[in-house]
Parts: C-alpha cells; structure tokens; sequence
C-alpha cells in the first residue's frame, strides 16, 4: 500500500496526542489526581494510529485495561478520556469506570475490560451481532500477551472459525505480562502460531510502524467482512512504561528500553514527514503546541467536573424492563 501526506500527518497527530495525554496522566497520578488503577499506553501507540486509517466507521473496538490510547484514537475526546480519569460525571464512563473501563457506544469504542482475557470471547459476541445484522462491520478484539493464556481465547477461538465470524483478533504483545516476560509464560514464542490451530489466518506484525499495521489491520478487516472468517494478528510492540503506574520495570534492563526507544513511534513518524516534506519543523511544533494545549484544556475541564451524585450509584448496574415472559 501507497501512504502519503494525509495518512502520515495523521498518524503523527494521532501517536503524539495520545503520548501528550499519558505523560500528563502520569504526572496528575503522582500529585494523586488520577486514583486507582492507570495502565498507560506509551510505546504502543503506532497500533491505534495505524488501525484507524484501516477500519471504517461502523467497525467495533474493544480491548483490555490498558484502553486510553484506544478510546482517543477512535475519537472520544480528550476532555471525556481525562474527566473519566478523575472520576467525575463528565468523564466518557460517567465517572464511574475510571482508567480501566473506558466506554463510548457513539464512537463505536466498546471497552475497557479489567478481567484479563474476558474481551477475547466478548469480540467474538459482538462480531456475531453484527453478522447476524448483516451490517458488513468488524468486531476488532485486542488483548495483550498474557490474555493469551486464558482458556476463554481457545472456546472463542474454536466457535469464531465454526460460525466464520467478522472478527479480528489482535494480540498487542508488549513483551510482558505484568512483569512476566513472554520466555518465562509459553514454549511458544510465536504467539500468532495460536491460531494455526484452528486453520485461522494468523500473521506476526511489526507494531512499531503505523505502515505496517494499517497494511495488515486492513488486510485482515477484508478478509473478515467479505464473510471469510476472523484472523489472528499478534502485533509486536514495547511499552516504556511498567505494567501500570505502581510498577517499576525493574525486570527490564537499561539496554532493551533504549533499543525499543530507537524504534519509537512518535521519533520515526516524524522523521518520514520531514524527510517528505510533508511538514516543516514549525508546523509539526505549531501541532505540538495544539495538542498540548488540548491536553492541559482536559486537565482543567476534569479539575472543573462534579463528581458523580450518590443518587446515580445503581444506574446503569441494572435495567428495569417488563418481559412479558418473567411473572412474579
């Protein structure tokens, strides 16, 4: 596939708000702003720029804990990520889902999950919604290198190739599950050799470039809405991170962050669009500038929020419905 100026300007704008957006969520957490849990998605970022250029509108979204990148890549505003990272009834879960559960039914995002694994089969539910509503749309189902241990990917594996589901199963291997390296999990190093065993089309992605997960998110999204079948994409990444604010990394050494550092996203991004001269050095700043003044705007906005009042605490926990099948 052929990229030029547009695809590449807004992959950067993409990768460079959501790294703005951690790194100022990092900070607010250490002045105990943000509480609770805060699972941070720099490194990874080339993953949800290069899907979105991918995917069409009515696609499906839904992933794991680590989801803040995911939800402003698919357009839930900064304002409504941040809000909901404070707690607070503007934030895009209400308030009430924190870091962990971020949602927007308008953005075709649907979650944020915080039991490791249990978005797998849950993709694979809503890729049979939409098939059996033959809208022509994908369910994209991310998860990290330690949900692929879970037995629920095997049972949702299994029912998705038998029914030819439109779903796209994406493995974002960090290289870490929590702080358990990949070597010390499996034998099978090679995570997308997982689907091989249901003859599911499985391929290995390099996750650090936009080019090459758009080439193979779009690739498998047509394979799956021409009424093919899921495929399985491990998409390999890094993230600089640890496994979430309250983690150190100590079980990294210095030399491996600063290889991965070398392949960062945002860095070769840019570089491709100066070297094109698809933008100046000023513009790209001018763009810095509106991203970071976003990000500080959200801050205020969340700082500015009420929280949610004590009157909604079941709201949304249960839906009162008459069935005409259920008597008392």
């Amino acid at each position: 596939m052929k990229f030029g100026k547009k695809e590449y300007l807004n992959w950067y704008r993409s990768i460079l708000l959501q790294r703005r957006f951690e790194e100022k969520a990092a900070q607010l957490y250490g002045q105990q702003k943000i509480k609770g849990f805060c699972h941070l998605y720099i490194g990874q970022e080339a993953i949800t720029a290069g899907m979105m250029t991918a995917i069409k509108k009515g696609d499906k979204v839904i992933t794991a804990y680590r989801d803040h990148g995911h939800a402003l890549a698919m357009g839930v505003s900064a304002n409504a990520v941040m809000a909901e990272l404070y707690g607070k009834e503007t934030g895009c879960t209400g308030g009430k889902g924190g870091s962990m559960h971020m949602f927007s039914k308008e953005h075709n995002f649907v979650g944020g999950h915080g039991i490791v694994g249990a978005q797998i089969p849950m993709g694979a539910g809503l890729a049979f919604a939409e098939q059996y509503n033959n809208t022509g749309n994908v369910s994209l189902t991310f998860f990290g290198d330690g949900a692929a241990r879970q037995g629920a990917l095997h049972e949702a594996y299994n029912m998705a190739m038998l029914w030819k589901l439109p779903v796209v199963f994406i493995c974002e291997n960090n290289q870490y599950a929590m702080g358990t390296s990949v070597e010390r999990t499996t034998n099978l190093l090679d995570i997308y050799k997982i689907g091989l065993g249901y003859d599911m089309p499985s391929f290995q992605v390099d996750g650090m470039k936009c080019e090459t997960v758009h080439e193979a998110i779009f690739d498998a999204c047509e394979h799956a809405r021409s009424g093919k079948g899921p495929v399985f994409l491990e998409i390999k990444t890094y993230r600089y991170r640890g496994h979430s604010m309250s983690d150190p990394a100590s079980y990294r050494t210095k030399e491996e962050v600063a290889d991965y550092k070398t392949k960062d996203p945002l860095e070769t991004t840019k570089a491709t669009i100066l070297s094109k001269k698809y933008a100046s050095e000023k513009e790209l700043d001018a763009m810095e500038d509106e991203i970071m003044t976003t990000v500080n705007e959200s801050v205020e906005f969340a700082e500015n929020s009420a929280y949610p009042d004590a009157s909604e605490l079941f709201t949304d926990v249960y839906i009162e419905n008459d069935y005409p099948y259920i008597t008392d």
